[in-house]
């Protein structure tokens, strides 16, 4: 595929997230929001899965070849669209931080992700209460409302504020990172997809999350590895071709902080 025709498709896919959460998402945030408990213990609401079948119609518009894989879909389903032959598939998350929604908290995003032959190609995530759409293709960069944007340029973990999970740290590791003095501070949105962007564009230094989700983590790690960023497991191995559902992240702005938490992670 050409890289105009991967942007050409970017600017698709792009339309198709702000429609969502223009029309879809945001009418729901500001009314009463009704949740429902999945069998992980999450939380779902009627506007993620509206939001889904939206997305995943106007998807099948475009190309009705690719496979579709949304978080709101079966473990079944999920895990055959990864083992899927053709190796190219749509993976979405029609509305991180379900939570933040249904809360009343300003920190939610869509994130959409073109994988092919395990490997990200397009990204594409849209915060629809800041109007801000972050993209990327493989090897086109990374860009916000169309500008460039690049993760910080900051090479010391000590002087770095960083999204941590720490629910899903062990114990110990969550207790040394919460009271040592290793990073200059920390953050927890509440919403995978926003952190994630928010690296790309300059807004932390790094990740640390025990166990995200592939839709969690598909569109972001392109997105700061064209803002120049680092991405990977707790030992830096890489995230794609994915083998499983899940994965720890350790994403960073520079090596320098990645190889100063590779350490701290080991302990």
């Amino acid at each position: 595929m050409k890289i105009m025709t991967l942007e050409s498709r970017l600017q698709q896919i792009s339309r198709i997230l702000i429609r969502a959460g223009h029309e879809i998402i945001i009418p729901a945030y500001e009314s009463a929001v009704l949740t429902m408990q999945k069998a992980d213990g999450s939380i779902v609401t009627k506007t993620d899965l509206a939001c889904q079948h939206y997305i995943e119609n106007e998807l099948a518009k475009i190309d009705g070849d690719i496979v579709f894989l949304g978080e709101e879909m079966s473990l079944d389903e999920q895990l055959d669209c990864l083992k899927q032959k053709s190796g190219t598939f749509w993976c979405l998350d029609p509305l991180d931080g379900t939570t933040n929604f249904a809360t009343s908290f300003p920190g939610f995003a869509i994130s959409l992700a073109l994988i092919r032959e395990g490997k990200v190609e397009l990204a594409c995530t849209h915060d629809p209460v800041r109007g801000e759409t972050f993209t990327a293709s493989a090897g086109g960069g990374a860009f916000l409302n169309g500008s460039k944007i690049h993760c910080s340029k900051e090479d010391q973990l000590s002087n770095s504020v960083g999204f941590i999970d720490f629910k899903r740290l062990n114990r110990d590791t969550a207790s040394r990172f919460a009271t040592e003095k290793i990073f200059r501070s920390q953050r927890n949105v509440g919403s995978c997809a926003l952190e994630w962007a928010w690296l790309a564009a300059g807004r932390g230094q790094f990740i640390i999350h025990g166990g995200e989700k592939l839709w969690d983590y598909a569109a972001g790690s392109l997105l700061v590895a064209e803002a120049g960023g680092c991405v990977g497991d707790f030992s830096g191995n890489p995230l794609f071709p994915a083998a499983s559902l899940s994965s720890p992240i350790l994403s960073t702005c520079t090596h320098a902080v990645q190889n100063e938490l590779k350490q701290q992670l080991a302990f």
